[in-house]
């Protein structure tokens, strides 16, 4: 294929690497299919415990030579990687897109993430501020300040193979820090393509070798980097599931975690909602990704006025979505994952219809020319009660479930009443709605929306979830400190040595 040429790519690949040095070392090999035609893409060699080692090792000796590049000469490696995603653009986000099963213009749009992220991380680096505060003796100057942390380590989903590792690499680089990145052992081909990327740069301008790497490899991994007390951060995007076992394991060593788990995201559509907006973003927030975002809307809470309105406009727009190759531009929804997530999904809906679910848009697998992958299904829509047990859980595929309400109060307890919290949605014109959703009665979760939907996010904001979503921030705004160590400061300038809270001691 010619974007595996393009990206430097082989049929066969060495997955660990240390930024300038691919290492094999005999590792079992993890064969990439795509959901898209389920041919085989190609395979990688995985981690041993030997070459994990090697790889840790060499990141430590790397962070104490990185540590000591002034933050801005990192921003300029980092600005220069940002160049870099941009010629090689539309070859990621292909692969992005077939390897993974999202649509080409959704794989563009990622590879675009990461050149934003790459912008910002660049102008981070002249920012990386700390607090001055006022002494209580005579004499004295406090402040504080940031220091890199070490080895970062990153581990990722499949559903998003190459932003999230952006968001934590670019911005634990310009910090000092330098990173050690396992991705997804479904999508292992796009995090050794960002490999690739990324060491031409790092060699172009003698980085230290160990600033960036990459360990391809399947849960065996992670959890040798979860219980390795040479990572003081682990940064983990996954189930609920997953993050409880890396939350635990992290914990136990006294390490740090940030954490981007489940989400069951809801949208509530008021009797005062822009009905035709509001169809817009909810269409894309359930049914993009082929529901495979974290983000994805998963619940509709409507307004019981405009109740039967609204859902004959949504089964209306179902029945002219276009499922197929998502490379190919007119298809708007593309497979799932693997089988196993077909399987998953199938199981959803059996088990919403026997606890009295009502589908008004019938879900099932596609099969015939086309979907010889056995991946492609339908996008549904199911009508329910928000306290159905397979409404609160988080299903990892396009099912959509409406539910209705009377008050704001009670919409806003139906959004909140899951044990997951990442985004909320309203569309309302009503300004008093809309400040309600957002004050601190209003949505629980870590970004509420007003007039967009819940599925995507610009990287200038934090990004996170409470509650099940594991309370992680990653991406802009301040979260740049999750990165780093807080330091205090206190400077006495004078020739006594007076105590705090006025103690008194002599000798």
């Amino acid at each position: 294929m010619q974007i595996l040429k393009d990206l430097s790519l082989e049929r066969d690949n060495p997955g660990v690497s240390t930024g300038t040095e691919w290492i094999k070392l005999g590792g079992e090999k993890i064969e990439s299919y795509s959901p898209v035609d389920g041919k085989l893409i190609g395979s990688i060699e995985a981690a041993n415990l030997q070459s994990y080692n090697t790889v840790i090792q060499k990141a430590q000796v790397a962070f104490e030579k990185w540590r000591l590049w002034p933050a801005p000469k990192r921003g300029e490696i980092v600005r220069q990687i940002g160049e870099a995603l941009r010629e090689k653009k539309i070859a990621l986000g292909s692969l992005v897109s077939y390897e993974m099963g999202k649509s080409l213009q959704e794989g563009l749009g990622e590879v675009q993430e990461m050149i934003d992220i790459c912008d910002f991380a660049v102008g981070l680096s002249r920012q990386l501020y700390g607090l001055t505060m006022h002494s209580e003796r005579p004499g004295h100057r406090m402040y504080e300040q940031y220091h890199p942390l070490g080895i970062v380590g990153i581990i990722s989903a499949f559903n998003f193979p190459v932003a999230v590792w952006s968001w934590n690499s670019m911005i634990a680089w310009v910090c000092g820090d330098v990173s050690v990145w396992k991705p997804s052992e479904k999508t292992p081909l796009c995090g050794i393509a960002c490999q690739h990327i990324v060491e031409d740069v790092f060699k172009k301008n003698e980085v230290p070798e160990g600033v960036s790497n990459i360990i391809t490899g399947d849960r065996e991994v992670g959890k040798w980097m979860c219980e390795d007390e040479r990572i003081p951060l682990i940064s983990a995007t996954g189930s609920v599931r997953m993050g409880k076992e890396v939350g635990r394991s992290v914990a136990s060593r006294l390490g740090r975690s940030i954490l981007e788990l489940g989400g069951n995201n809801a949208i509530i559509i008021s009797a005062d909602a822009d009905l035709d907006m509001a169809l817009i973003g909810c269409i894309f927030g359930a049914a993009g990704t082929a529901g495979q975002r974290c983000t994805t809307t998963r619940r509709l809470i409507i307004h019981e006025d405009i109740y039967e309105v609204f859902k004959e406009k949504l089964v209306t727009a179902y029945a002219q979505l276009k499922i197929g190759n998502p490379l190919e531009g007119h298809h708007h929804v593309g497979p799932l994952i693997d089988k196993d997530a077909v399987n998953i999904y199938l199981s959803a809906i059996e088990k919403c219809k026997q606890q009295g679910g009502s589908f008004v848009v019938e879900g099932g697998e596609l099969i015939g020319k086309g979907y010889e992958s056995g991946c492609y299904v339908k996008p549904c829509i199911a009508e329910v009660t928000n306290n159905m047990d397979i409404v609160q859980h988080e299903t990892f595929a396009p099912i959509l479930y409406l539910i209705k309400y009377k008050t704001l109060d009670q919409a806003i307890h139906l959004q909140n009443d899951v044990p997951q919290g990442l985004s909320s949605s309203i569309f309302t014109i009503n300004l008093r709605e809309a400040e309600q959703f957002l004050s601190h009665v209003g949505s629980d979760c870590g970004i509420a929306n007003v007039n967009i939907g819940t599925s995507g996010a610009e990287i200038g904001g934090a990004f996170g979830g409470e509650k099940q979503t594991g309370g992680g921030r990653e991406s802009g705004s301040d979260a740049w400190k999750a990165y780093m160590r807080r330091q205090t400061n206190t400077i006495n300038f004078t020739d006594k040595l007076p105590l705090a809270q006025g103690i008194k001691f002599t000798v």
